[in-house]
């Protein structure tokens, strides 16, 4: 039996049962994977007659509130009616949005201000423990990321905005960087180096010095010019762009998300790779790889992959990479998605997901049972 695209380095597969529809296999002795239903009720309708865009970034705190920051300057003039004066609603929210389990808005800040340089295309937000907040950008001169406390005063920054092509040799600033996460134990923090350069790099998440970085493989990050993806070529020995996620598992891996590459990256938290996991190979386009999360069990058994070129959510075993289930479909109803570009769990092993392009919303899924339920 041919190995399928969930196949990773370091796996072997048990019989599989193919579900052809979908072009996956799941293996018959793995325990159920979780389930989810979506809650259509949340969120709840933002105040101020405000109108979310593009959602770039999602996280969750320690309180279980969602962290949403979205793109304002992505609505179109007919989304602000009242911005333009032509009905009563509606304009575009602050950048930063903070929401409870329930739905409601409780705070919201961001945009320019003293001391720092507040990107051009906000992407991805990571909430420490602590409260504090940090963000980056993916625009054309966005090289930077900033740390905030909780109420959106700057403490640190790392970077500064910068007309610069690819540099993946230069630690002094970023490549328009996508995804962010803090270990806020060894305080480092490590950052998907992104739509421009082709890296992970991390810094100490305290001073901003940086400390390591690598490519692809766990090699040195390269510029190299590359031919654009096909499916039938031997797997890239570079990350491509964007190299668009980096999440840490509770074990110590590094996970990242290669996302035109249609596949994740695993490697020790000094670089060192360990085992790469494909995900529907025969993807072209923006790629099957945007963002993950690990499941709500202790061991963490399954990654929850945003896939925004097909639009579904993969379930993939940590363990071996194999395809064991998926949910979500192309469209607009509830359940639904238009280019999922973020995914995010709270403690209770509900996903909360966002779109960009036109989808410009978030979504709520309930974990109803399977092995990451309680």
């Amino acid at each position: 039996m041919a190995k399928p695209n969930g196949w990773t380095k370091a796996a072997s597969f048990s019989t599989g049962i193919c579900l052809l529809a979908l072009g996956i296999c799941s293996i018959a002795n793995a325990q159920a994977p979780p389930e989810y239903k979506v809650d259509a009720s949340w969120p709840k309708q933002l105040p101020s007659n405000w109108i979310m865009g593009q959602v770039g970034g999602m996280a969750v705190d320690k309180n279980n509130h969602i962290w949403v920051l979205q793109r304002p300057s992505s609505n179109a003039k007919d989304d602000l009616g009242l911005d333009e004066k032509v009905s009563m609603c509606c304009m575009s929210a602050p950048a930063v949005l903070e929401f409870d389990g329930q739905g409601n808005l409780i705070k919201s800040w961001g945009g320019p201000g003293e001391g720092h340089d507040w990107p051009a295309t906000e992407h991805s937000i990571f909430v420490e423990q602590s409260g504090n907040v940090w963000i980056t950008g993916n625009g054309a001169k966005d090289r930077q990321a900033i740390k905030f406390t909780n109420d959106g005063k700057f403490i640190l920054q790392i970077g500064h905005p910068s007309a610069v092509p690819m540099d993946n040799a230069d630690t002094t600033i970023l490549g328009r960087p996508a995804g962010i996460e803090v270990d806020e134990k060894a305080h480092e923090v490590y950052i998907a180096d992104g739509y421009s350069n082709r890296r992970i790099i991390v810094f100490d998440s305290e001073t901003g010095t940086f400390k390591r970085m690598w490519g692809a493989y766990g090699n040195s990050p390269s510029n190299t010019n590359l031919a654009p993806y096909n499916p039938a070529d031997p797997p890239s020995q570079v990350f491509r762009n964007p190299v668009h996620c980096v999440h840490v598992s509770r074990d110590g891996f590094v996970y990242v998300c290669d996302r035109v590459n249609n596949r994740i990256q695993v490697f020790t938290k000094e670089g060192k790779f360990v085992k790469e996991i494909f995900l529907r190979k025969e993807t072209i386009g923006m790629g099957s790889v945007y963002d993950l999360v690990f499941s709500h069990d202790e061991g963490q058994k399954y990654l929850l992959v945003a896939d925004g070129e097909d639009n579904v959510i993969w379930i993939v075993s940590r363990s071996d990479g194999a395809i064991v289930g998926t949910f979500g479909h192309a469209g607009r109803n509830a359940g639904q998605f238009h280019h999922v570009h973020e995914i995010v769990e709270d403690s209770n092993g509900n996903l909360y997901t966002g779109e960009v392009d036109t989808g410009r919303r978030i979504q709520k899924f309930a974990l109803v049972h399977g092995s990451a339920a309680h």
